[in-house]
């Protein structure tokens, strides 16, 4: 759509001798101005009022972080919304209103998790380090309370608002106090008590009867209330929903000296630059923060005693698994492209949707079904078919890889179905043709013409095929969750994980848990096989593609 149009200045003028019927002469045409767009009046009323929106979102954005003083984060934020502004209130440059939004959003969602994935992988983010140092102090002293001695019993009781829990105190001084697990004790007013002074009731709150408590006693147990907002001066707690006691840090914090000292055993713990208060002795505290490693985690990768040895089986399994799977998958979906391809077949249709079904069904519930088809105690294979049997065809090591190849087999010949055919219906039929009055067999057709052109257009999409293997999660994961396990280490490693499955119980704590900055680390190792095994079969194919032109 254009910006003007063309019409007559005035219709009723009549048309000069020899001038076509409807067109008259001495007309000019004059432009006539839209009525709306993106920058007449009420485009820019409606490009004021989205962005306005817009705006009114990024401004509460950048208060959140300017309280919380993520000053890099809130620069690049800033500038972002001012760029915004920039490209939709200007007049012209409308290319860049229309790539902004995907470019933004690619920056968001791709390019920045990339980098950040990258950035993690050079530091100990994890459990227990996730943090920085002053929150890993505070919640050191937290954590590690005991009751104070003779501690003064405080009277308690339970309210409920907005679906959490409070705790109403009334101190041996009659003092009435509400507070909450990450809100410190407050003193309040305007309280029903009973007839021993006891505070059970406010404005505004629920109090809980006794089958409440007793109903929701695992919440109420975990309630910690700060006595204030320093840590050190410990916590009110409850063990029956009607009376407190104070606990207070069986860990002393020095600020000065920068240490942590266990008030029974008189343990020192100091930083030990590795992200954690350890003492002298090599004793840590569970509570650490996050800290830059460098290249530690790519080292421990292949020096862990506990990661090398399954590391080394678990990335031979993985090429062995994605390149068996598509020298299968492009076999079988091959062979049945040519079968179903014959002109006189009848139903090749039928026969053709028939194939593809398998690649209809979601392949993480495909590898539910056939983990319980597979069972060996359960399974339909071995009940039935097989008469009873028992075979392990999940639990043995080379069972299990052999009916992981199996079961992604039945799910990928699809796919190669699909694409073999296309190719094969493309190929002109002249060739065929002039080898067969050239004496050629149908092996030597299909071997010397047929197979070299297909590999042409099919090369780029095998390769593909390598890289989806190669992190193929949902097969492994549903049917064998990457078992059975090995017994040489004390991680949940098992003899048909592959990399992205060995990831992800890295990532996710499965056995020895979470550990993000190792995961990160081999997440970058799976993008440099992948990339350079890309690489090299690229530059393969355009070698084909040469020979083959």
């Amino acid at each position: 759509m254009t910006d003007t149009e063309l019409r007559p200045a005035d219709d009723s003028a009549p048309a000069a001798p020899g001038s076509p019927v409807g067109k008259p002469a001495g007309k000019q045409a004059v432009p006539r101005r839209r009525t709306f767009g993106p920058d007449t009046t009420k485009g820019t009323v409606a490009k004021i009022v989205l962005l306005g929106l817009v705006d009114a979102v990024a401004v509460y954005v950048l208060m959140m972080l300017f309280l919380s003083q993520s000053w890099g984060v809130l620069t690049v934020a800033a500038a972002v919304v001012l760029v915004i502004n920039w490209i939709y209130l200007r007049k012209g440059g409308l290319p860049a209103k229309y790539l902004a939004p995907g470019v933004l959003f690619l920056l968001v969602f791709q390019v920045f998790v990339v980098f950040f994935s990258g950035y993690i992988a050079f530091t100990n983010y994890g459990d227990g380090h996730n943090s920085t140092k002053d929150d890993a102090i505070a919640a050191i002293q937290l954590t590690a309370q005991k009751r104070v001695p003779d501690s003064p019993a405080y009277k308690a009781a339970v309210l409920s608002k907005d679906e959490s829990f409070y705790l109403l105190f009334t101190d041996p001084d009659g003092k009435i106090s509400l507070g909450s697990t990450g809100k410190p004790l407050e003193e309040v007013s305007g309280a029903g008590t009973d007839s021993t002074g006891k505070a059970n009731a406010l404005d505004g709150y629920r109090t809980l009867n006794f089958q409440e408590i007793v109903a929701n006693q695992q919440r109420i147990l975990a309630i910690t209330v700060p006595v204030s907002a320093n840590p050190a001066d410990g916590t009110l707690r409850t063990a029956d929903g009607s009376s407190a006691y104070q606990f207070k840090p069986a860990l002393k914090y020095d600020a000065g000296a920068g240490t942590f000292t266990d008030t029974d055993t008189g343990a020192v713990y100091r930083d030990n630059g590795k992200g954690a208060f350890a003492t002298d002795s090599g004793e840590t505290l569970s509570t650490g923060w996050k800290i830059d490693v460098g290249m530690e985690n790519f080292a421990r990768a292949f020096t862990d005693p506990s990661l090398r040895g399954p590391l080394l089986g678990v990335i031979l399994w993985t090429f062995t698994f994605a390149v068996a799977s598509v020298a299968l998958t492009f076999a079988l979906g091959l062979f049945l492209a040519i079968t179903f391809n014959r002109e006189d077949l009848r139903g090749k249709k039928v026969y053709r949707i028939l194939m593809i079904l398998p690649y209809a069904f979601p392949a993480f519930l495909s590898g539910l079904v056939w983990s319980g088809i597979l069972n060996p105690q359960f399974g339909w294979l071995n009940q039935t078919l097989l008469g009873g049997a028992t075979i392990g065809w999940l639990t043995d090591p080379v069972l299990a890889k052999i009916s992981v190849l199996v079961v992604n087999l039945w799910l990928g010949f699809p796919y190669m179905f699909l694409v073999c055919t296309g190719a094969l219906q493309s190929l002109p039929t002249e060739l065929d043709e002039a080898a067969r009055m050239d004496g050629a067999s149908p092996w030597r057709v299909f071997r010397s013409i047929k197979l070299p052109l297909l590999l042409v257009s099919i090369a780029p999409l095998l390769i593909s095929s390598f890289a989806f293997n190669f992190n193929n999660f949902n097969v492994i994961f549903m049917l064998t969750g990457g078992g059975p396990r090995f017994a040489d280490t004390d991680r949940d490693i098992g003899a048909t994980d592959i990399l992205i499955t060995l990831v992800y119980k890295v990532a996710f704590g499965q056995g020895t848990g979470r550990d993000y900055g190792l995961a990160s680390a081999l997440a970058i190792i799976i993008f440099i096989i992948v990339a350079t095994v890309s690489a090299i079969s690229f530059k393969q194919t355009k070698a084909l593609e040469e020979v083959n032109s």
